[in-house]
């Protein structure tokens, strides 16, 4: 799987590397032939490891990147088009960090409290992430509320300036993040700015066997 993601990314990215802190996934990328970095392994979030993994990358290329993306090794369904999107983001100077939604098209999907939801304001920047449904359609039958409103689905790929990447690293817990375990609350409160894209590609993430046995019954030869 983590072969497979990462040669996805290489359609796209010049420089793509593994960060891990296990031995077994830096003998397998090795194995063939990608490029990986061994991080500490007391990291407590994806983003403190993909920052230790873009300052240690960028020592042993001797150079420096703009923008780092933070994929992660179990979304075997990783587009090109959707690295491109965010990689679009940063044309705009202003962006700071940008990630990626796709709409909901059923009510089934938008209370179900593992997928979680976006609401955007009028330039595509994002104002709040919650598990809850979000926002609350007061006045409108429950049973219809994803034919009232257009929800959008959080797909957990992120992009960030190198240098907001380094700072929002350095940011404690906050009141909002606990309360949702969504880390990218703590940036929101901060004042950190989230651009979003939007993308019709569905992403499935492999976190038990469950998942696996689902997985291995799709075709994902694009």
């Amino acid at each position: 799987m983590i072969h497979r993601v990462y040669m996805q990314a290489t359609k796209v990215l010049e420089h793509v590397c593994v960060a891990t802190d296990d031995s077994r996934i830096e003998e397998e990328v090795k194995r063939f032939g990608g490029r990986v970095i061994m991080t500490s392994p007391n990291h407590q979030s994806g983003t403190d490891r993909c920052a230790e993994a873009a300052e240690i990358f960028q020592k042993l290329l001797n150079t420096t990147f703009d923008v780092v993306i933070n994929i992660q090794g179990d979304e075997p369904f990783i587009q090109p088009a959707q690295l491109e999107k965010l990689m679009k983001c940063f044309d705009k100077h202003e962006t700071q960090i940008a990630t990626l939604v796709k709409p909901f098209y059923s009510n089934d999907d938008i209370f179900n409290p593992n997928h979680v939801k976006v609401v955007l304001d009028k330039d595509n920047r994002a104002l709040y992430f919650s598990r809850a449904t979000i926002p609350f359609l007061r006045n409108k039958d429950i049973a219809a509320w994803a034919e009232c409103h257009q929800y959008y689905k959080h797909i957990g790929i992120y992009a960030y300036r190198t240098n907001v990447l380094k700072e929002i690293t350095n940011l404690q817990p906050t009141s909002l993040e606990q309360a949702e375990s969504l880390e990218q609350l703590r940036w929101l409160e901060n004042g950190y700015v989230i651009r979003v894209e939007k993308t019709e590609y569905e992403s499935i993430s492999v976190d038990t066997p469950e998942d696996l046995e689902k997985l291995n019954q799709i075709d994902i030869t694009d």
